[in-house]
């Protein structure tokens, strides 16, 4: 694994060479860190498992990418209710098409 990109060494130009040959430009190898983890956080890696990959001993660096998939509430929502109409389909005068909640007695 490429440990450093120090301006010399043979990482380095590696890592140039590759820019270059790929035209990616002005990437830097961190970015590619960054990209793994916050694909992993929007494909539901848990914080622990984002610690893992990372290397990380405290949930502080995985809490930021955890915190890129907060704006999925929508979509997962969304998701939900898609999964109960596909059980109960809406009727006429119905805007919901959901169920009524069950009622528990305790």
């Amino acid at each position: 694994m490429l440990r450093s990109c120090a301006a010399g060494t043979t990482s380095r130009r590696l890592w140039l060479r590759a820019l270059e040959t790929t035209g990616l430009g002005d990437v830097h190898f961190h970015d590619l860190r960054h990209t793994g983890n916050t694909l992993a956080a929007t494909g539901g890696a848990t914080t622990r498992e984002l610690m893992q990959r990372m290397g990380h001993s405290s949930v502080r660096a995985a809490l930021i990418y955890q915190h890129l998939v907060n704006g999925r509430d929508h979509t997962i929502a969304a998701h939900v209710d898609e999964q109960i109409k596909k059980v109960r389909p809406a009727e006429p005068g119905d805007a919901s098409g959901t169920m009524p909640l069950p009622r528990f007695r305790g």
